[in-house]
């Protein structure tokens, strides 16, 4: 659970970046957006391609929104 708590507050976080047009800070969250999906991944709270997918919609956000 804590590996999936930390990945939620993570993206909401960096969507709250992205929304508010703070690329720059949204643009150095995106290491620790990685990690805290990767370890979730490594716990086996989501899946590989789960994953994946999360990371590449989540980092298409930033830039259709530049």
């Amino acid at each position: 659970m804590r590996r999936k708590n930390e990945m939620q507050n993570v993206i909401k976080e960096y969507k709250k970046l992205v929304a508010g047009k703070k690329t720059e800070e949204a643009k150095k969250l995106i290491p620790k957006l990685q990690k805290a999906i990767d370890k979730a991944e490594k716990g086996g709270i989501i899946k590989k391609n789960n994953a994946s997918r999360k990371k590449s919609r989540l980092l298409k956000t930033i830039t259709i929104k530049i």
